[in-house]
Parts: C-alpha cells; structure tokens; sequence
C-alpha cells in the first residue's frame, strides 16, 4: 500500500478527495502525513476529523529554506513516505528538496499546461480569451509547472466566465482526475519515459 504525504496551504478539498477515495477502496494507498505552512488552513482540521496525523509547520521558525527543507525532509522518511501530493500548497520547493524525492512528487495546477504556469492561472485563461482551459497532474521538476503530465482534463470557458466561475468548474474536474493519477501511481501503472509518462493498462 502506497504511504502518501500531503503538503497544502488551504481549504484541503483535493485532500479531501483523495481521503475519500482512499476510504472506499478506489485507491491502495494510505495517507501518512498532512503538513501544511498555514497555521489557519482549512485543510488541518479536514486531517484531525480524518484522524490523519497533521503537522503546521511554520517556515518562519527557521533560519533558511534549506533548514526547513530539511525538518520536512525527516518528517518524511521517518513516516517512511513513497508519494508526495502537492494540493495547492503555496510554496516552491527547491530543487534539492526535488532531487531528494525525484519522481515521487505530483502536483495539480489549474491550467491544462504548458499554457499559464505559475499563479492565477484561471485569471491569466479569462484575460488571454483561449476557449477551453482545464486541469493538469504532472511530476514535480526543478521548473515552474513543467514536470512529466500524468492526466489532463478539458473545462469549456465561457463568454460571461471571470477567474472565479471558471476556477469553480476547473476544481470539479481537479477533484476528479487527481484521485485517478493517485491511484495509477499506487497500481504502479505509470512509466516515466524522458518527458511522456505512459499509462500501463490495467490487467483484467
């Protein structure tokens, strides 16, 4: 059974959506650690009523990056951690962090990439007038939103849409699709082939 950490910054509902497919059997995983940066994230208490181990640790208390790097480094190889889920957690990591865990890092980010990396993706689709924008779950690099796509999906952009409306109809999709790239990592049903990842067929 995959041993997974959450790192998140926010209300947690991509969290949430892996909890819950966790809990009806759809994934083979277990959830080992929530840590977050935000002392008021919403996604701490979804954790404690999930009776999951959750841990806010403040970057403020260390003297650098590297330092607290380092402190969430040892969280998780002593809770002996094979997949790190990013769920809208607000920081970069650096890429000794990403070196350390090369390939066992996901991420999900609310463009269908390579369009509108980085922040305010939704904004940056509304403004630039595209016709469909989406969701993206990639493997985590040293880049910004550049690593290996694992699962995509399409969200329409409508006329009257403004970043709200649309961020609203990505997250549906986000809470579909990241539990799915989750469960083929636990399955070990994805293959990294230099910037591809090939999605291995279920055995029937």
């Amino acid at each position: 059974m995959l041993k997974i950490a959450v790192f998140a910054s926010g209300r947690g509902s991509n969290f949430q959506s892996i909890i819950d497919n966790i809990k009806n059997g759809k994934i083979p995983a277990e959830v080992k650690l929530l840590i977050s940066d935000n002392q008021d994230a919403g996604v701490l208490k979804r954790a404690e009523s999930e009776n999951i181990e959750h841990l806010f640790i403040d970057p403020a208390h260390f003297e650098t990056k590297a330092d607290y790097e380092e402190e969430l480094i040892g969280l998780l190889k002593n809770a002996g951690v094979e997949l790190v889920v990013l769920a809208g957690y607000m920081r970069i990591l650096s890429p000794l962090f990403v070196r350390h865990f090369k390939n066992k890092i996901i991420n999900i980010h609310p463009s269908l990439l390579p369009a509108f990396k980085g922040l305010n993706a939704q904004k940056q689709a509304v403004k630039y007038g595209v016709k469909y924008s989406g969701c993206t779950v990639h493997f985590v690099d040293q880049g910004m939103d550049t690593g290996p796509i694992i699962k995509q999906a399409v969200v329409e952009v409508k006329e009257e849409d403004n970043a709200d409306d649309l961020a609203a109809r990505i997250l549906k999709k986000e809470h579909k699709i990241y539990p799915e790239a989750v469960k083929l990592i636990a399955e070990g049903r994805i293959k990294i082939e230099g910037r591809k990842v090939k999605i291995i067929k279920e055995e029937k």
